[in-house]
């Protein structure tokens, strides 16, 4: 098998700000897998290290671990592939990297989707939440507004910043009783400081609030002293945090799972502590979104997932980048959320 990898800078339409500092582009490193017959799958490893702490430098040295390791295998399953690649690194995002191009060209061989080489009966559509960053809170009100216009029947607004309250209240007035609201601290609280700022925030009708503190019994404390629902996200990658219970939901995404195998595997095991499940972007390219979205459509989720996520790109940058005979733009239009749903990709392929 031959893995090539390929470096693309995407730029946001406009700068992404949060508990962990501001962006205003993306790196990810896009895959090709070529078999023996010619058959390449596609698909892309994006660590983000503000959030999780995984350099995109380390992410490249592991996959080209995995293209060395792959590089004499003839005729392998993609069990195999995968399982060699697994002994060369423990880099979840280039794992991921891997596993989404195997699914691609497995889709592509079958002429299926993947959501139906996943389970029987996937989803048609899968719900969506719109993601608004640490805006202004005019800035906030004003997008919350037109994703409310647009239909989207759920906003997650960043938070964790000195004009959190301001930032809510523009934004419930903007959105109006009807839309839930969901708040993501990326962990920016103590366990005080939480329960205060939550006991603030929540008149403004708050569905759920993420990572409101880092750690298993941080957030089963958070949880267990207030009555809004409480996510883990990035504490989920501690060792035992998912089957802890100590969460409402638990937020997955494909990088950091390894891959849709390995996210389909930390879904059971959160839904055994009966836990809810939320799959979600972080600003992930397409190959990503798109798995996450086969993913959901599999679990048959009912909370809306974040994957509504690639309009936060600048168009241009999106369509200067090519794989096969076709743009991440091409692919990005056919993951729009549209009256707050994405349509699950039904050809082979990711998307």
């Amino acid at each position: 098998m031959d893995l090539r990898i390929e470096e693309v800078a995407l730029r946001l339409a406009q700068p992404v700000r949060a508990a962990w500092g501001e962006m205003t582009e993306r790196r990810l490193l896009l895959v090709a897998l070529e078999d023996d017959d010619g058959m390449i799958g596609y698909g892309e490893a994006a660590p983000l290290e503000p959030y999780d702490g995984v350099p995109l430098e380390s992410c490249r040295a592991a996959l080209e671990a995995c293209r060395a390791a792959l590089r004499d295998l003839r005729g392998g399953t993609g069990a195999e592939a995968l399982e060699r690649c697994r002994a060369t690194t423990d880099v979840p995002h280039a794992l991921a990297a891997v596993d989404l191009a195997l699914w691609d060209r497995a889709s592509r061989r079958e002429g299926r989707s993947v959501s139906s080489m996943l389970t029987e009966e996937p989803h048609r559509w899968v719900p969506v939440n719109a993601t608004i960053a640490g805006l202004e809170p005019e800035d906030a009100a004003e997008l919350a507004r037109e994703c409310a216009d647009a239909g989207f029947e759920t906003v997650k607004l960043k938070v964790g910043l000195p004009d959190d309250e301001e930032r809510v209240r523009a934004v419930r007035e903007a959105i109006g009783p009807d839309v839930a609201l969901r708040l993501d601290a990326n962990g920016a609280w103590t366990v005080n400081e939480a329960i205060a700022a939550i006991a603030t925030l929540s008149p403004y009708g708050v569905e759920l609030v993420e990572e409101p503190v880092h750690g298993i019994e941080r957030i089963r404390t958070v949880r267990d002293r207030l009555p809004v629902r409480v996510a883990m996200d990035e504490t989920a990658d501690v060792p035992g945090a998912i089957a802890s219970g100590a969460a409402d939901a638990v937020v997955l995404k494909v990088g950091r799972s390894g891959g849709i195998g390995g996210l389909l595997a930390r879904a059971t095991l959160a839904r055994s502590t009966r836990a809810d499940v939320i799959l979600a972007s972080a600003w992930d390219g397409p190959l990503s979104v798109a798995a996450a979205v086969h993913a959901a459509a599999a679990l048959r989720l009912r909370d809306a997932s974040g994957l509504a996520t690639l309009t936060l790109f600048e168009p241009a940058a999106l369509d200067a980048v090519g794989i096969g005979n076709e743009s991440l733009g091409d692919m990005a239009g056919r993951l729009t959320a549209r009256d707050g749903t994405i349509s699950v990709p039904r050809t082979p392929g990711l998307v």
